[in-house]
């Protein structure tokens, strides 16, 4: 059985959770502070005598978990039952996006990284039958996502990251290629393609012997280039990831102006059986770039998956209003005590 979400994007409501309960804890520990000012503890303890602190705490928590239910009900969780086999023709492709520093250079709008993940998201809408894998990279190189078939997925990881979110900056293209040929399954007979897209800049030592390497395993490697060769300023971010008004200067204190690298990308595409294609226009890029790709021959392989999806959104939604219903029911106060056959009940 598996499981998959029809809208993948309403989950990222669930970040919202932790800021909700830390705003709870804030108001309850406010109440007590204010609830203090106007009276001693005497005077404070006779006045909550019919109050119960635990059914109070069992109804912030019911909030909780029916907002936790209603966002699963929202994304339409839906579970595969029926195992089939489908033949599919396609490639792998592993997509390895520079997020160094200068990609935040806005010569090209609205800058040199939200057009790499539009020219990205764009590409993965038009696949079909081939596989996606996500590495990225800046002076250090990570698997962001290993090679699927879930194009929703593959959106969703695309869409979380950001130049903040590798620590190490600088452009190691070499390691980005190994680790792209890391994703690859060389077991199979699908074809493999890397597309690094980057400005090009700043780039260390090894990254030639690096593709050449890879195409000796049969890996084509294209380049997308991004960026104006006029250049540009990097604006500085604050720890928010907000802008700060200012740009990046060295350690002379001069305002740095990055500017792409065309000719190294053409000669690393060029050892890596590939082509480099401007992005700058993502529209003329992409149709170039799908050009390249069907170039690729597509092999038939054939693999065992969940078919026969049914939605259960009906299932977390009624718990949800179950547990409304439950809040509605608990009261904040306790119940009168009563005696019956000398045993008391509260």
């Amino acid at each position: 059985m598996e499981i998959k979400f029809e809208h993948i994007e309403y989950l990222y409501l669930l970040f919202s959770i932790p800021v909700i309960l830390t705003l709870m804890i804030t108001y309850i520990r406010w109440q007590k502070r204010a609830s203090a000012i106007f009276a001693d503890d005497l005077l404070m303890k006779e006045l909550s005598k019919s109050k119960s602190s635990r059914r109070k705490n069992i109804k912030y928590s019911i909030t909780i978990l029916v907002l936790f239910f209603i966002i699963l009900g929202l994304s339409n969780p839906k579970l595969g039952s029926d195992l089939e086999e489908i033949k599919r023709e396609g490639i792998e492709i592993v997509i390895a996006l520079d997020l160094s520093n200068s990609m935040l250079c806005e010569d090209i709008k609205p800058s040199r990284l939200t057009r790499s993940k539009q020219a990205i998201s764009d590409l993965i809408d038009k696949l079909d039958g081939d596989k996606i894998g996500l590495v990225i990279f800046a002076g250090d190189a990570f698997i962001q996502l290993p090679i699927t078939s879930d194009y929703s997925i593959a959106k969703m990881f695309l869409s979380t990251i950001n130049t903040q979110t590798i620590e190490i900056q600088g452009t190691d293209f070499s390691l980005a290629i190994e680790k792209s040929v890391d994703c690859f399954n060389f077991q199979n007979e699908l074809n493999k393609s890397i597309i690094i897209i980057t400005d090009g800049e700043d780039h260390e030592h090894g990254a030639i012997e690096s593709a050449q390497k890879a195409a000796e395993k049969g890996v084509f490697i294209h380049t997308l280039s991004v960026g104006l060769e006029k250049g540009g300023l990097i604006p500085e971010l604050n720890d928010k990831g907000k802008k700060t008004g200012k740009h990046k200067t060295d350690s002379k204190g001069i305002t740095v102006v990055t500017k792409p690298n065309y000719s190294f990308l053409e000669e690393l595409a060029n050892n890596g059986n590939g082509e480099n294609i401007n992005a700058n226009n993502s529209r003329l890029g992409l149709e170039k770039l799908f050009k390249e790709i069907k170039k690729i021959e597509k092999k038939e392989v054939s693999s065992v998956v969940f078919t026969n999806y049914t939605s259960r959104f009906q299932w977390f939604l009624t718990i949800a209003f179950s547990l409304i219903i439950l809040d509605l029911i608990i009261l904040g106060k306790k119940n009168k005590t009563l005696t019956i056959n000398k045993f008391r009940v509260k």
